[in-house]
Parts: C-alpha cells; structure tokens; sequence
C-alpha cells in the first residue's frame, strides 16, 4: 500500500509540473522586449499583423517610451500570427514603419535613428 501510495503521489507531482510548465511554453510566442535607442521619446507605438491594414491602437496609451528605455511586448497565447509591422511615432507626429517582423524568431527589437535614417537590429 505505501508503494502505492508513493507512486500516486510521484504521479501527482509530475501532473502538476507538467501544468504549470505547460501555460509558459504556449503563451506569448511572439512576446519580445522593444529597446529605443533612437535619441527621441517615442509617443506612440503601434503593432498589427502584417496581414492587417489597420494599425489598431496605441499602445503605449498616454505613456511614452524615452530614449534607452525598453518595453515589453506581450501577446495572448491565441495569437497565432507570425509576422508583425511595428509603427512608432514622436510627438510631433513623424513616423517610421518596420514591416514583416517573424516574431516567432525574434526576441529583442532595438530601434535607431541617426542623420534622419532609422534601422533596427533584431535578436
């Protein structure tokens, strides 16, 4: 019986790492961290499936991202696009677009800008 007994509740323990791992492995994907090293505060940040033609909406809502700060972006485990455009604004209204981002492969977004030309590296 205590052989029993140990065995059900080796197997309990297994069940209940394996649902507290499993969450992690699905959710968030294409969840990445945003670097702005640009030299200007971004005041608005706008990511959309590159399928999409609407921007939806900010995300950075009435906050702003200064330059050295860094963000995390988050997704719903449903999410199941792969390829994202990030669109970031100043306050002035300028903008630049990325587009067609594989976040499933990529973990950490830095933006520049420097003499009028923005790039981005990817990890």
């Amino acid at each position: 019986m205590l052989t029993f007994r140990k065995t059900a509740l080796c197997l309990l323990a297994v069940a209940g790492l394996a649902l507290l791992s499993a969450p992690a492995a699905v959710a968030g994907e294409q969840d990445f961290i945003l670097h702005n090293k640009t030299g200007v505060s971004i005041d608005k940040l706008f990511i959309a499936p590159h399928s999409s033609d609407d921007w939806q909406e900010d995300i950075l809502g009435q906050d702003t991202l200064a330059t050295g700060e860094s963000l995390k972006i988050r997704f719903g485990r449903k999410e199941k696009a792969a390829h994202w455009d990030i669109r970031i604004e100043d306050k002035e209204g300028h903008s630049i677009e990325w587009e067609s981002l594989n976040l499933l492969e990529i973990s950490s977004v830095t933006l520049y800008l420097k003499d009028g030309k923005a790039w981005a590296e990817f990890e």
